[in-house]
């Protein structure tokens, strides 16, 4: 019985040492810069500046299918599978587009612009520069699936509806955590606005 129980103190030990590095590890991580223009009860106003982003149009539907299959392409590239060899950082949010098709950007960090990155050795990657744009944003905690993300958007419809703010059909899914992270979930639905 003590060695279960020091067997499982160690476990403990370790698994709050490694949620603890990962927490860290967030401070560091370049993140796609905004300005918060307005706050209101259930969701914000932001301007986001002109990003570079990696990107890939996948054929899959739903969060899960789409979001691993997505995330195993742009993190192959950016941890080295290019022309180079070449390790780019990892940035946050990803970002998912909610449509017909889904579509997964990673951030290129601020130090490249288009020219200096290594060429994809997977077809299908491609090197896309999303305008400053201004945006409506709902944060919800947790881990995210298709039930919660359509929840938060169509929260985020009625809330901006009842504020009478005019909005497009350009939604997003931003996703802040690693996937092993337990704690300090972070997630956002945001639209682009008229």
């Amino acid at each position: 019985m003590k060695i279960v129980i020091i067997v499982l103190l160690v476990i403990l030990i370790a698994f709050t040492l490694v949620q603890l590095y990962f927490i860290h590890g967030q401070r560091n991580i370049e993140r796609y810069p905004y300005v918060v223009k307005k706050k209101y009860k259930r969701f914000e106003i932001r301007r986001y500046e002109t990003t570079l982003f990696t990107s890939v149009k996948l054929s899959t539907k739903g969060f899960k299918s789409s979001s691993s299959k997505g995330f195993s392409i742009l993190a192959g590239y950016i941890f080295g599978n290019n022309e180079r060899n070449e390790k780019i950082s990892m940035t946050s949010p990803v970002s998912m587009s909610l449509g017909d098709s889904m579509t997964m950007m990673f951030m290129v960090p601020k130090k490249f612009n288009k020219n200096m990155l290594p060429k994809p050795n997977q077809s299908g990657i491609e090197f896309k520069e999303e305008p400053a744009k201004t945006v409506a944003a709902i944060r919800f905690n947790g881990w995210a699936n298709d039930t919660k993300i359509e929840k938060y958007k169509q929260n985020l419809k009625a809330a901006l509806d009842a504020e009478g703010i005019k909005y497009s059909n350009q939604f997003y899914f931003l996703g802040y955590n690693a996937p092993f992270e337990v704690f300090n979930r972070k997630n956002e639905v945001i639209v682009e606005l008229q």
